[in-house]
C-alpha cells in the first residue's frame, strides 16, 4: 500500500508562485511514476505533468515554460514548482503514483491517489 499527501496549495494573485509537494510513504521496495493532475468543479480531471523514475518528464502544454516537476527520490518527494500562476490555473491539484515494478509485494500497474491540495488564483 501506498500513500499519498500533497501539500503547498493555496491562494495567490495572477503572476505569483506556489510549490506543491506530494510525499509518499508505505511499502518502499517499488518503482513509482508519479504524475500531477487538476480538477475543477463539474470538469473532468487533467494532466498537469508526469515524472517517472528515471527523471523523465513532461507536461501539458498549457503549464509548459511556467510549471517545473522535480524529485527526492531518498525522500520519496515530488514538487510542482507553478510560476507565473493564471486564474486558470485554478484546481485542486492531485497527485497519482503509478506502480511501474519493484520487488516483494509490488503490484505493477497499481495506481493511487492523494487526496489533493486547492490552489485559487486571483485576477
Amino acid at each position: 500500500q501506498v500513500q499519498l499527501v500533497e501539500s503547498g496549495g493555496g491562494s495567490v494573485q495572477a503572476g505569483g508562485s506556489l510549490r506543491l509537494s506530494c510525499a509518499r510513504s508505505g511499502y518502499t521496495r517499488c518503482t513509482y511514476d508519479i504524475a500531477w493532475y487538476r480538477q475543477t468543479p463539474g470538469k473532468e480531471r487533467e494532466f498537469v505533468s508526469f515524472i517517472n523514475s528515471a527523471g523523465s518528464m513532461n507536461y501539458t502544454d498549457s503549464v509548459k515554460g511556467r510549471f517545473t516537476i522535480s524529485q527526492d527520490n531518498a525522500r520519496r518527494m515530488v514538487y510542482l514548482q507553478m510560476n507565473s500562476l493564471k486564474a486558470e490555473d485554478t484546481a485542486m491539484y492531485y497527485c497519482k503514483a503509478l506502480n511501474v515494478g519493484g520487488t516483494g509485494y509490488c503490484i505493477k500497474g497499481s495506481v493511487y491517489w492523494g487526496q489533493g491540495t486547492q490552489v485559487t488564483v486571483s485576477s
